[in-house]
């Protein structure tokens, strides 16, 4: 039975060539080639510096000076800035004799202990009277150790705490203060960051926003390029370090923070400036390609019928002589299945014309409707596109191929190397 198919076969495709024949059209062309196609991940992100550290003050003041500006280079340890001791030493000073004062008080109650005991070893006094003694040069010992402290922690501020010193090797981004300003210290609810300090600018980093359904495809390490409005022109790589898990959830839409790092060591890289960023996430060399806008070009000079007879007789070509006579088979049972269902459809339609429609009952046009919607959900993607080019003979012909990755303008197809420059129509002109 099936060996009368294929001739069958061949004769629609004749007349198809034949009926293109009589209906004329002008192509654009475009050929396959070889070349390198990537498949990315677009975004876009803010660049930053790897560690910025803003410092605050540790003792509220006015500014008496200040030492460095934007963009100036600091050191660990360097001043920037010092605030005015002038209250804070004569707040030493009470303090100086408040210790000298509590000394006193703790060398006579000492004298006075010391001989108490002597009294008390002569049974002059009694056991009561030294442990008094002795409980007032305790006393006077921990006045004077509270003075002393207190000495320190003023001597800390004037020495230490006056002096606003980088805490870090880098690069002032930001100063919030001028010489006259008053400071808070940074225990107040009210206190704020006087510097901004940068730890590297030759190390930048990248915070891209990328969405739920394309964050499956980055991983660290994965190679970056991207690009800026402030330089037109140039490409950047960076790499990528991290994904960050927790999500940003923004108008309904969900997306997650990765973070990127970049070199700068040209320093054209600017804290703070946006990029659009692709991410790489496949990359094949030397392989075949060919314009999405063939893929998609379907002819207007053949009908429906012919373009499913010409594409089945093309897809013949890549199977075995099994799947060849099964995929015949099938497609013939598919053709009765139809013609079937068309006449049951006419049936019910002529019926429904003559009685009118019974409650409870569907039309046959929305159940085959939902049908073919049903098949749509539970089909896979289609790997197999058509590619049309004309024959020796001047007439249409397609052939199947496979594809691959895609960047949005070319897409990989696997077919033979004798393939390679075959000039495919692209378009038809107007």
């Amino acid at each position: 039975m099936s060996r009368f198919f294929i001739p069958g076969i061949l004769i629609i495709l004749l007349c198809a060539c034949t009926g293109n024949g009589n209906k004329s059209a002008s192509y654009e062309f475009t050929n396959i080639r070889r070349g390198t196609l990537e498949r990315t991940v677009s975004s876009s992100g803010t660049i930053n510096s790897t560690a910025t550290v803003r410092v605050l003050p540790r003792m509220s003041g006015r500014v008496e000076a200040v030492y460095v500006d934007y963009n100036d280079n600091v050191y660990k340890g360097q001043v920037l800035a010092r605030l005015n001791t002038d209250l804070l030493r004569l707040q030493r000073d009470q303090l100086s004799a408040s210790v000298q004062k509590a000394r006193a008080n703790y060398e006579l109650q000492l004298i006075n202990y010391r001989t108490q005991e002597i009294l008390a070893q002569r049974n002059l006094i009694s056991e009561f009277e030294l442990r008094t003694s002795k409980t007032s040069l305790d006393n006077q010992a921990a006045d004077l150790a509270v003075a002393e402290a207190n000495l320190r922690v003023k001597d800390t501020e004037i020495t230490q705490y006056a002096f606003i010193t980088s805490p870090i090797d880098g690069i002032v981004l930001d100063r919030n203060i001028n010489v006259g300003d008053t400071v808070v210290d940074s225990s107040g609810s009210n206190s704020s960051s006087i510097f901004t300090i940068a730890e590297n600018l030759r190390e930048m980093q990248i915070e891209a926003t990328v969405s739920e359904l394309d964050v499956t495809s980055i991983h660290k390490g994965q190679r970056v390029r991207f690009t800026l409005e402030s330089l037109p022109g140039r490409r950047f790589s960076g790499i990528v370090e991290n994904l960050r898990m927790v999500p940003v959830i923004a108008n309904n839409i969900v997306s997650y923070t990765v973070i990127i790092n970049v070199d700068n060591s040209d320093g054209s890289l600017l804290p703070g400036m946006t990029c659009a960023v692709e991410f790489i996430v496949e990359r094949n060399e030397n392989i075949l390609l060919v314009s999405n806008a063939a893929l998609r070009y379907q002819p207007t000079t053949l009908s429906t019928e012919q373009i499913s007879d010409m594409v089945f007789t093309a897809s013949l070509t890549n199977m075995n002589e099994e799947q060849r006579q099964a995929a015949i088979e099938a497609r013939e049972r598919t053709r009765e299945q139809t013609s079937q269902r068309q006449n049951q459809n006419n049936n019910q339609s002529f019926n429904q014309l003559m009685m009118g429609p019974q409650p409870g009952q569907r039309t046959g046009g929305r159940q085959a409707a939902q049908g073919t919607a049903n098949q749509g959900r539970g089909s896979s993607a289609v790997v197999m596109r058509n590619l049309w080019f004309v024959n020796n003979d001047g007439k249409l012909e397609v052939i199947q191929v496979r594809t691959g990755i895609s960047d949005g303008s070319f897409t990989e197809i696997f077919v033979s190397d004798d393939m390679e420059d075959l000039q495919v129509i692209l378009r038809e002109r107007l």
